[in-house]
């Protein structure tokens, strides 16, 4: 019964979902002006309808229920406890389940908390809100049932895909939909300022908070799977411009640029249509990442679905969303008027700068992304790989990690870079002796030489907003500032130094045999069988000495799952301050010997630690933007009491 009633509550907020687009629509009428009082409630009620569908099939994951298709497919009885509640959203139907349950609980809680619209801007933006929920539920119900029952109960499930068997797939997809989704309500809003051509500060106050959670999210969800790409799949790379990857980058480029302009329309009345185009961008892109996981037409681990008619019914979606919101834009953009105007040497037009680097850089990811696709629909094969992106986007990161170095420390309107000229003076020292030191005692490859140049200055650019300020009195979004952008500059320097120094060692070992890879010296002491809940593997154990220091045990594994059966690398890192030893145990040759692919990369944990530094810095900005929203409501509220008091 569980799976019926899980299903009943789907059914039940799909009709609220309609319910809600069409009251909220009706309410902007002269004459529907009574649906109004419905709409809060019914956006909370739909979002606690389709959470409660998601607890259904986490019940059934949890339970192992093989009378439901969904479960018997990808979960199994030996399966461990974790894996089996990971893998819920392991899947096509229940990835989109949990996208719907996010989406309709993140309506509901703008219906709760929203105060600072207009009340018909707001409705218009629950409406459009449901719009875009009533897609995804029209999806599950008539193309992707997660309930769906087995005529029979099978005797054993199929089992999750092993490489996604792992503590980081069971937390990175949910941070990218919770991120996927945040975009969803910044879209949202932009619909409902379109429609009420309420396109000004109080709009961008209450979409940023969404926008900055979003990012977070985002920054996390490509952090983690980074992460995991680079320890799981054992080729030692931590990017390798997979589709589905460039699928989740896409949205944190445009997200970026969108929390920019969000920013500047909030605090000074400028880039209205930045901010507008930027929502629906934003969006698009996680719509266009869905289609891509979702049709069928991509070979990944990423991807979920092979059914090219579910890819048929998203394209649809995109088609319809995204259409739909360019049209209202092109109808309503004369409505949108300019704002505030500023100086070319002012931090909004250094933000702007970044902004149209940011969409070239989206453009060129975009581009690389779908001509393959495009060429292989015409029977021909195309390869875009790094030797592309990488030269492509360099054009444009180079520039704006120049301005971000500058743009921090413009006054807003009108500004001289004669008067910032002298704080910029140290990070400009610094980046040239750096290039001058890497030139003379690195081997010259061009772009890893200006990355890790770069982030020496970022790095110390980073912390000058802070000069001269009382750090008691700074606010939160400040430090959340400085510490995303110093997390952009340690992240840099990860991918420089990974780039320009790390070793590579790929060879065959007899059981006693030493090698050496950089400052490593390792030796191959044993290969031997263990066992697992649901794998069994050979063991290579490898005496890893760092120099002079004291042999350090690294014991990479060949694991053998039997539900479903394949083979997996799982490769065992040994971390130091300076660097990471990778190591891959391979297969066995006829004449005893074992395959070993080691690396030494130096510092490439630092792209990682960036990751997470610039996450935490969205954190910071988000608490003091959301506290001193607080406080503003609070002293509204005191301001209301007391003169309705005196009015007595």
């Amino acid at each position: 019964m569980i799976a019926e009633f899980g299903l009943a509550a789907l059914w039940f907020a799909a009709a609220l979902a309609a319910l809600q687009l069409i009251a909220g629509s009706l309410a902007l009428t002269s004459r529907g002006a009574g649906f109004a009082g419905i709409v809060r409630p019914v956006a909370v009620v739909q979002g606690l309808l389709a959470l409660t569908s998601f607890a259904a099939l986490i019940t059934l994951f949890m339970r192992t229920d093989l009378s439901v298709k969904l479960v018997a497919m990808n979960s199994h009885s030996a399966k461990p406890l974790i894996y089996k509640f990971a893998g819920t959203w392991g899947n096509h139907e229940g990835s989109m389940l949990l996208w719907v349950a996010v989406m309709g609980l993140a309506g509901g809680f703008v219906a709760l908390v929203e105060r600072r619209l207009r009340e018909e801007t707001l409705l218009a933006t629950l409406a459009g809100q449901a719009f875009v929920s009533l897609g995804f539920y029209v999806f599950l119900l008539l193309a992707s049932n997660p309930f769906e029952r087995l005529p029979q109960p099978v005797a054993e499930g199929q089992g999750l895909n092993p490489l996604l068997q792992d503590l980081g797939l069971a937390f990175h997809p949910p941070t990218l939909y919770l991120g996927y989704v945040g975009l969803s309500i910044a879209f949202s809003f932009a619909i409902g300022a379109l429609v009420t051509r309420e396109v000004g500060p109080a709009f961008a106050r209450a979409m940023r908070p969404w926008v900055l959670g979003a990012w977070i999210f985002l920054t996390l969800g490509i952090t983690a799977g980074s992460f995991w790409a680079y320890y799981e799949l054992g080729w030692g790379g931590w990017w390798f411009w997979d589709p589905v990857e460039n699928a989740s980058l896409m949205p944190w480029l445009a997200a970026t640029a969108l929390l920019h302009s969000c920013s500047v329309l909030a605090s000074r009345n400028a880039l209205r249509a930045w901010t507008v185009m930027l929502g629906v961008v934003a969006f698009s892109m996680s719509m266009v990442g869905t289609f891509l996981v979702r049709s069928g037409i991509l070979t990944s681990v990423h991807a979920f679905a092979v059914d090219p008619r579910r890819g048929s019914f998203i394209l649809a979606l995109l088609a319809i969303y995204i259409g739909g919101a360019l049209t209202l834009f092109a109808l309503r953009a004369s409505t949108v008027t300019e704002g505030e105007r500023f100086s070319p040497t002012s931090r909004e037009a250094g933000l702007v700068f970044n902004n149209v680097m940011l969409s070239a850089i989206l453009g060129i990811v975009l581009i690389g992304t779908l001509y393959p696709l495009v060429t292989e629909a015409f029977g021909e094969k195309v390869s875009v790989g790094p030797p592309y992106f990488n030269p492509m986007a360099a054009l444009f990161v180079i520039p704006m990690l120049l301005v971000m170095t500058a743009g921090p420390l413009l006054r807003w309107r009108r500004d001289s870079l004669r008067r910032i000229a002298p704080a910029l003076a140290i990070p400009a020292l610094i980046v040239g002796a750096a290039l001058l030191a890497l030139t003379v005692y690195a081997p010259l490859k061009l772009l890893p030489l200006l990355g890790m140049a770069l982030a020496a200055g970022l790095a110390v650019a980073s912390f000058l907003p802070l000069r001269g300020r009382n750090l008691r009195r700074t606010p939160l979004p400040v430090f959340g500032m400085v510490v995303a952008h110093f997390g952009i500059a340690v992240a840099l320097f990860g991918v420089a130094c990974d780039s320009m120094f790390s070793v590579e060692r790929l060879l065959a070992a007899r059981v006693g045999e030493t090698t050496q890879v950089g400052p490593w010296t390792i030796r191959l002491a044993a290969v031997e069988p263990v066992a697992g809940p649901n794998w069994t593997a050979l063991e290579a154990q490898l005496r890893a000495q760092y120099k002079d220091n004291a042999p350090i045990l690294a014991a990479p594994q060949s694991r053998t799952f039997w539900a479903p059966p394949q083979t997996t690398s799982e490769s065992a890192l040994v971390t130091r301050w300076n660097g990471q030893l990778y190591t891959v145990l391979g297969e066995a040759a006829d004449d005893g010997r074992w395959q070993l692919r080691l690396w030494w990369k130096p510092f490439v944990p630092m792209i990682w630690y960036g990751g997470v530094l610039i996450a935490l810095g969205g954190v910071l900005a988000l608490i003091g933007r959301v506290w001193a929203d607080l406080k503003r409501i609070i002293a509204r509220d005191k301001i209301a009491y007391r003169r309705a008091r005196q009015g007595r």
